[in-house]
């Protein structure tokens, strides 16, 4: 038995990874989770505590002692998202290395400028925007820990819940809102079964340092969208609109996986392949 704590459990990639582990039959595993402010009620035992608490974040650590970190909890939004990043980071670093648990931390394919594609693991971060900036100076931080993995990864979704991002499109869209599809930003989108599979063969793994996870088809953002848009029947679109980016985003962020082909066993379909396979099952 592992004892397994996954911070961020009550993101999208959280409770498909907790769920996913929670009904693994072939090895038992003591499995506890952090969220912010709601519990999503998962198969495990769930804790209240903000990353950016020191004390709290350590105290959990401290107490439950495991062996395997997952550190997926993080932002994307609002005034403290950058701190969210950065000092979180920083807290299950140091209390990581405390216990001596090996960290695997969740990353992005955003900390790139987007204009020297394929990034491989070697590449280093040119970040354009906040987000990116603080998500690279999380990867820096983590890299302090020897026994750790950073995970980049893409855009990610599922085919048994929808994804937040599709959500807030199908959203906009019932209401007659704009939704802008950009043509001009390039992704590697992964499916979360395989992320999670991944992630999960990491954890027993002995490889350490950064690792390209993601799915080998690279899509526009407009093309992956209009696919999920399509999987989901998701209408009308008589808001919908596809051009070019014009704000502060990378462009081609798209990842080479060689590395990752190499060290795992794990599957890393792309969308197309995904989406033949999901409904050949039907």
């Amino acid at each position: 038995m592992s004892r397994i704590l996954i911070t961020g459990g009550s993101s999208y990639l959280g409770q498909h990874l907790v769920s996913m582990l929670a009904s693994t039959t072939a090895v038992s595993h003591n499995i506890h989770y952090t969220y912010h402010q709601n519990n999503p009620a998962l198969p495990a035992q769930g804790h209240q505590v903000d990353i950016r608490d020191e004390t709290a974040v350590r105290d959990l650590i401290l107490n439950f002692q495991p062996e395997i970190i997952i550190h997926l909890a993080g932002s994307n939004r609002g005034s403290d998202m950058a701190t969210v990043i950065r000092q979180g980071a920083g807290n299950i670093l140091w209390a990581a290395r405390e216990v001596g648990a090996r960290l695997i931390h969740l990353s992005t394919d955003s900390i790139f400028r987007g204009d020297a594609a394929p990034y491989d693991e070697t590449a280093v971060p040119t970040p354009i925007n906040a987000y990116g900036r603080a998500k690279a100076d999380a990867e820096a931080i983590v890299k302090q820990h020897p026994n750790s993995v950073i995970v980049r990864t893409s855009l990610i979704y599922g085919l048994q819940s929808m994804d937040r991002g599709t959500q807030w499109m199908a959203a906009a869209l019932a209401k007659g809102e704009p939704v802008t599809l950009f043509n001009n930003q390039i992704r590697n989108p992964i499916w979360i079964d395989s992320l999670c599979q991944a992630i999960l063969e990491l954890g027993d793994h002995s490889y350490r340092g950064i690792l390209n996870v993601a799915g080998n088809q690279a899509l526009t953002r407009a093309a992956f969208a209009l696919k999920l848009l399509d999987f989901w029947n998701i209408q009308p679109r008589d808001s919908l609109k596809i051009a070019p980016s014009t704000g502060n985003w990378p462009l081609n962020c798209e990842l080479d996986l060689a590395r990752v082909t190499a060290v795992l066993q794990t599957p890393l379909p792309g969308v197309d392949q995904v989406l033949q396979q999901s409904t050949s099952r039907t």
